[in-house]
Formats: structure tokens, C-alpha cells, sequence
């Protein structure tokens, strides 16, 4: 006989049921038939009014403080119109960027062939044609979000090219594979 046939053995020897002490029924029978005290309606009333002025008066509270004396701050930062009418520049870090890539397009332009220069000169004759004629509608219509849109992209579109063109010119000179 191993183990688990002397536990059945031991669990079938445990009585099946277990009779109570006393008899319960009477106090469950009484607890059943017998009706729950309700709360009477103006106890139910006088709580939803306490509620509602306990939560109006806390309100009042904490509402009293933030309208005491009204402070100013004037802000340390100056914005500046985002139009590029006629009298809008640039910043100085564009300008410089630009005249740093536009010195190195000047000083290796020569490098290339006359035909890659004059696709090149096309090119920055097209931005520069778009910047002028944006630039002229803005200065009739200075607040126009999509023209100072066009107009960026015109100027990072010039900035491109002119990095482009300084990457080939690079790029040719370091090749010493032919």
C-alpha cells in the first residue's frame, strides 16, 4: 500500500457531514421576513444638502485666495514679426552661412566643367528669380503665412544647392582611385 491509497483510505474514514451546535435557522428565518429599516426621506435629503454645501463651501475656499491682488510679469522676451516684407532681413546666422557657401561655390566653380557651371548659375538663377518674386508679393501681402512659407523653402532650398555644389567639388578632388 503506498501513500496516496492510505490517504483515500484516511479521507474516507472523515464524517460527510458536520451537524451545527445549535440550530441556525430561527435567526436566518427572522432575519429574512423581518423588513430592513429604511432611511427616512429627509434623512437621504439633509445628507444631499450637507454634501452640496460642505463641497460649495470648500469651493469658496479655495477659490477666495486666487482673486486677491493681481500681479503682472511682463516677459523678458521680445518676439518679433515672422513677415518678410520689404523691410525684413534675414538673421545675421543665415547671412553668414550663406555668404561663407556662396565664398566656397565662387572659389571652386572653377573646378568643373563650363557646362556643370552653367546648370549650376541656372539653378541660383531660378531661386534667386522665386526670391525676388516672393519677396515683391510679400510686400503686398506681408502677413501671408504661405508666401513667407514659400519664401523659406526658397532660401533653404538656395543653402542646399550651394552645399551641394561644395560636396561634389570636394568629392572630386579626393578621388584618386582613376
Amino acid at each position: 500500500m503506498n501513500i496516496d491509497d492510505k490517504l483515500d483510505q484516511a479521507a474516507r474514514q472523515l464524517a460527510t457531514e458536520v451537524a451545527p451546535q445549535r440550530d441556525l435557522w430561527p435567526g436566518i428565518e427572522q432575519a429574512i421576513r423581518t423588513p430592513r429599516r429604511r432611511m427616512p426621506w429627509y434623512a437621504q435629503a439633509a445628507a444631499v444638502v450637507l454634501l452640496v454645501g460642505g463641497s460649495s463651501g470648500v469651493t469658496y475656499l479655495a477659490v477666495k485666495d486666487s482673486f486677491g491682488p493681481t500681479v503682472s510679469v511682463s516677459p523678458e522676451l521680445v518676439f518679433e514679426r515672422a513677415a518678410f516684407g520689404g523691410d525684413y532681413h534675414l538673421g545675421p546666422g543665415f547671412q553668414a552661412a550663406r555668404n561663407s557657401l556662396r565664398a566656397q561655390l565662387d572659389a571652386e566653380l572653377g573646378r568643373l566643367s563650363p557646362e556643370a557651371q552653367q546648370d549650376i548659375q541656372a539653378n541660383l538663377d531660378v531661386i534667386h528669380g522665386a526670391i525676388i518674386e516672393i519677396n515683391t508679393a510679400l510686400e503686398q501681402e506681408p502677413d501671408n503665412a504661405l508666401l513667407q512659407q514659400k519664401l523659406l523653402r526658397a532660401y533653404r532650398e538656395e543653402l542646399a544647392l550651394l552645399r551641394r555644389v561644395s560636396g561634389l567639388t570636394r568629392n572630386v578632388m579626393i578621388r584618386n582611385d582613376i
